[in-house]
């Protein structure tokens, strides 16, 4: 019943930006808390950015924290992940994940996913 879909990954040089996009087909955006996950070749998936919509707080793993912003326009049923001072290390497909409730930074926590958009860090 709930579907995500990515958009907006590419190719893009160190310290670039880029801003990827999770449309949902959420009735109530409000209801649940979003998140993105990254996952690169031969790599474990691991926690990026989440959002609980309701109290309005972010959570960002230490490896992104000041880089990326994660946020949500409630009337487009889209979150986004604004990401700058891009890092070749960054490179990984970027999936967008969602739960009814409080936001979680593991990804067992998130029972609906997107196919995911890859982005390439590299000159």
């Amino acid at each position: 019943q709930v579907q995500l879909v990515e958009s907006g990954g590419g190719l893009v040089q160190p310290g670039g930006s880029l801003r990827l996009s999770c449309a949902t087909s959420g009735r109530t955006f409000g209801s649940y808390a979003m998140a993105w996950f990254r996952q690169a070749p031969g790599k474990e998936r691991e926690f990026v950015a989440a959002t609980t919509l309701r109290g309005t707080r972010t959570y960002y793993s230490d490896s992104v924290n000041g880089r990326f912003t994660i946020s949500g326009d409630n009337a487009k049923n889209t979150v986004y992940l604004q990401m700058n001072s891009l890092k070749p290390e960054d490179t990984a497909v970027y999936s967008c994940a969602a739960k009814y409730g409080a936001a979680a930074t593991s990804q067992f926590s998130y029972a609906y996913w997107g196919q995911g958009t890859q982005v390439t860090v590299s000159s």
